[in-house]
């Protein structure tokens, strides 16, 4: 499935941002998707993901209580809301699908990225 993200740009600390990722193909609800971020000069980490039915949901430590996965299987779209954003909160933001499992959060449990957007806050 090919994914297309939307949604980043450069916010102050405290604000808030919702992100999208358009997924083609007609298979999209066959797929467990998550978010992940990458920090300059940081890995990859892992963000959050959902089922394939957004029935179950999966968060890191760092977006729990403050961050909001869900998706729209009619829209082929997956969303992240983001509040409370800190400045450590600032990278790339991929979203990513899986056919392994139903709850992924290993990086290579994903078979298909998208090209990321950029979130950028500062203080």
């Amino acid at each position: 499935v090919r994914l297309v993200e939307s949604g980043g740009g450069s916010v102050q600390a405290g604000d808030s941002l919702r992100l999208s990722c358009v997924g083609s193909g007609r298979t999209f609800s066959d797929y467990a998707v998550g978010w992940f971020r990458q920090a300059p000069g940081k890995e990859r980490e892992f963000v959050a993901s959902i089922n394939q039915d957004a029935k179950r949901t999966y968060y890191a430590d760092a977006a729990e209580g403050r961050f909001t996965i869900s998706r729209d299987n009619t829209r082929l779209t997956l969303y992240l809301q983001m509040n409370r954003l800190k400045t450590e909160d600032t990278g790339v933001y991929h979203c990513a699908a899986s056919r392994r499992g139903i709850l992924p959060s290993r990086r290579y449990e994903f078979e298909d990225w998208g090209q990321g957007t950029q979130v950028t806050v500062s203080a």
